[in-house]
């Protein structure tokens, strides 16, 4: 751990784990690595199976509505996707101080593969933020060993068994956990398996959602029983103000 990490929880927060979507949750979509995946994935389709630029797009997509992802859509069909050539994403301090300075649990949740999910936490300087990944591999750990492409059907988020099998995996109350995701399906799906749920990159609430954020980097504003500790007489109240919060989350860490 960091020379720069605070942490301000104990026992009395009403969390015991966080949970984070990966794509689109801890990083904006604008950062450019969500269309340089669908760019990766076209170019693919086009050299592999000679598509032209237009139908590679659009077969694209369809994967994505059958599948939940186009990767997983992919592999389900047998095929594997070389997803490294990534745009360069930035070192985020701040998103990095604020993970450090609460002190639950940490996971990420994600449909993508476990490569993909080690590379953006590599390239945003995140790799030792998290305990553990759950990841398309998790949810279809016997899909490696199909004879056809039918013989076990992908799992993925928001499905009903991609919930419980990360349950399951990472050993948590549901009800003492907070699960952050910018997909309001996955949120919907979530609030079923009766976590606490966060929308993230969104203004308004959805059903299904208790709380909404714009960016992640604003959490410690929307949510600072995150940061609870007790007092005596039993109370509990937040042990730091939101102006200490931001002081924190805008401090630069060593070597950044």
């Amino acid at each position: 751990m960091d020379s720069h990490t605070i942490s301000f929880c104990d026992s009395n927060s009403p969390f015991d784990c966080i949970v984070f979507d990966l794509d689109d949750t801890l990083y904006p979509a604008n950062t450019g690595i969500a269309s340089a995946l669908k760019k990766n994935i076209d170019d693919y389709l086009v050299e592999k199976f000679g598509f032209s630029e237009s139908k590679a797009s659009s077969h694209r997509v369809e994967l994505f509505k059958t599948y939940g992802s186009t990767l997983a859509g992919l592999r389900a069909l047998g095929h594997d996707i070389d997803a490294d050539d990534y745009h360069r994403l930035p070192y985020d301090s701040q998103l990095r101080n604020l993970l450090f300075s609460i002190a639950q649990r940490k996971i990420i949740f994600t449909n993508s593969d476990r490569n993909h999910a080690v590379k953006v936490l590599e390239r945003l300087g995140l790799s030792d933020c998290f305990e553990q990944i759950v990841c398309f591999e998790s949810m279809n750990p016997n899909l490696s060993k199909s004879s056809r492409p039918d013989e076990f059907p992908v799992v993925l988020k928001p499905s009903m068994d991609a919930m419980n099998i990360a349950l399951s995996l990472i050993h948590v109350n549901p009800r003492r956990t907070l699960f952050l995701d910018d997909n309001v399906r996955n949120i919907a799906a979530a609030r079923a398996v009766g976590l606490r749920t966060v929308l993230v990159g969104k203004t308004v609430k959805t059903e299904g959602a208790d709380y909404v954020l714009d960016t992640i980097n604003n959490l410690g504003k929307v949510i600072p029983e995150l940061w609870v500790s007790g007092t005596d007489g039993g109370d509990q109240r937040i042990s730091r103000t939101r102006s200490d919060i931001d002081s924190i989350l805008t401090t630069t860490a060593v070597g950044a």
